[in-house]
Protein backbone atom coordinates (compact mmCIF):
# COMPACT_ATOMS: atom_id res chain seq x y z
CA UNK A 1 0.00 0.00 0.00
CA UNK A 2 2.82 2.35 0.90
CA UNK A 3 4.41 1.77 -2.51
CA UNK A 4 1.14 2.69 -4.26
CA UNK A 5 0.88 5.93 -2.31
CA UNK A 6 4.47 6.79 -3.20
CA UNK A 7 3.82 5.96 -6.87
CA UNK A 8 0.66 8.12 -6.91
CA UNK A 9 2.61 11.02 -5.40
CA UNK A 10 5.32 10.69 -8.07
CA UNK A 11 2.74 10.65 -10.88
CA UNK A 12 0.95 13.69 -9.45
CA UNK A 13 4.25 15.61 -9.18
CA UNK A 14 5.21 14.69 -12.75
CA UNK A 15 1.81 15.87 -14.05
CA UNK A 16 2.10 19.18 -12.18
CA UNK A 17 5.61 19.71 -13.56
CA UNK A 18 4.33 19.19 -17.12
CA UNK A 19 1.44 21.65 -16.64
CA UNK A 20 3.76 24.27 -15.13
CA UNK A 21 6.17 23.93 -18.06
CA UNK A 22 3.41 24.44 -20.64
CA UNK A 23 3.16 28.22 -20.04
CA UNK A 24 -0.63 28.15 -20.49
CA UNK A 25 -1.19 31.89 -20.17
CA UNK A 26 0.95 34.97 -20.16
CA UNK A 27 1.31 38.56 -21.16
CA UNK A 28 3.07 39.28 -24.44
CA UNK A 29 3.92 42.52 -26.24
CA UNK A 30 3.83 43.03 -29.97
CA UNK A 31 3.79 45.51 -32.83
CA UNK A 32 1.16 45.81 -35.55
CA UNK A 33 2.98 45.03 -38.79
CA UNK A 34 -0.07 44.90 -41.06
CA UNK A 35 -3.59 46.31 -40.73
CA UNK A 36 -5.38 44.53 -43.57
CA UNK A 37 -5.01 41.65 -43.07
CA UNK A 38 -4.20 42.23 -39.40
CA UNK A 39 -0.81 40.89 -38.32
CA UNK A 40 0.98 41.43 -35.03
CA UNK A 41 4.62 40.51 -34.60
CA UNK A 42 5.45 39.31 -31.10
CA UNK A 43 8.96 38.03 -31.58
CA UNK A 44 11.08 38.06 -34.68
CA UNK A 45 9.86 34.52 -35.35
CA UNK A 46 6.22 34.81 -34.22
CA UNK A 47 3.71 36.65 -36.42
CA UNK A 48 0.09 36.42 -35.28
CA UNK A 49 -2.64 36.57 -37.93
CA UNK A 50 -6.31 37.54 -37.58
CA UNK A 51 -7.34 33.93 -37.01
CA UNK A 52 -5.33 33.82 -33.78
CA UNK A 53 -6.38 37.25 -32.48
CA UNK A 54 -9.34 38.28 -30.35
CA UNK A 55 -9.78 42.05 -30.32
CA UNK A 56 -11.18 43.86 -27.30
CA UNK A 57 -13.14 47.10 -27.49
CA UNK A 58 -9.94 48.95 -26.56
CA UNK A 59 -8.48 48.23 -30.00
CA UNK A 60 -11.55 48.53 -32.25
CA UNK A 61 -13.68 51.40 -33.51
CA UNK A 62 -17.06 51.45 -31.80
CA UNK A 63 -20.16 53.61 -31.41
CA UNK A 64 -22.18 54.49 -28.33
CA UNK A 65 -25.21 56.58 -27.47
CA UNK A 66 -25.04 59.43 -25.03
CA UNK A 67 -27.14 62.42 -24.08
CA UNK A 68 -25.73 65.65 -22.71
CA UNK A 69 -27.64 67.81 -20.23
CA UNK A 70 -30.77 65.65 -20.44
CA UNK A 71 -30.95 66.32 -24.17
CA UNK A 72 -31.63 64.03 -27.05
CA UNK A 73 -29.51 60.90 -27.40
CA UNK A 74 -26.75 61.18 -29.94
CA UNK A 75 -24.47 58.54 -31.41
CA UNK A 76 -20.74 59.08 -31.02
CA UNK A 77 -17.94 57.08 -32.63
CA UNK A 78 -14.66 56.24 -30.93
CA UNK A 79 -11.76 55.59 -33.30
CA UNK A 80 -9.63 52.98 -31.55
CA UNK A 81 -8.75 50.70 -34.48
CA UNK A 82 -5.21 49.40 -34.64
CA UNK A 83 -2.76 51.19 -36.91
CA UNK A 84 0.63 50.29 -38.32
CA UNK A 85 3.39 50.22 -35.70
CA UNK A 86 0.97 50.35 -32.74
CA UNK A 87 2.53 48.64 -29.74
CA UNK A 88 0.02 46.25 -28.18
CA UNK A 89 -0.38 44.19 -25.04
CA UNK A 90 -1.64 40.65 -25.60
CA UNK A 91 -2.81 37.90 -23.31
CA UNK A 92 -1.80 34.46 -24.52
CA UNK A 93 -4.71 32.09 -24.04
CA UNK A 94 -4.34 28.41 -23.21
CA UNK A 95 -1.73 26.70 -25.31
CA UNK A 96 -1.11 29.74 -27.50
CA UNK A 97 -4.08 28.94 -29.74
CA UNK A 98 -5.44 32.46 -29.36
CA UNK A 99 -4.15 35.82 -28.24
CA UNK A 100 -6.41 38.48 -26.76
CA UNK A 101 -5.34 41.99 -27.77
CA UNK A 102 -5.97 43.85 -24.52
CA UNK A 103 -4.82 47.37 -25.28
CA UNK A 104 -2.38 49.54 -27.20
CA UNK A 105 0.21 51.97 -25.94
CA UNK A 106 -0.38 55.67 -26.31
Amino acid sequence: MRDLTFLATLIKKAALDVVNEMDLTGIRYGIVTSVSPLKITVDQKLVLTEKLLVLTRNVKDFEFEMSLNDGEKQVYKVFNALKMNDQVTLLKAQGGQQYIVLDKEG
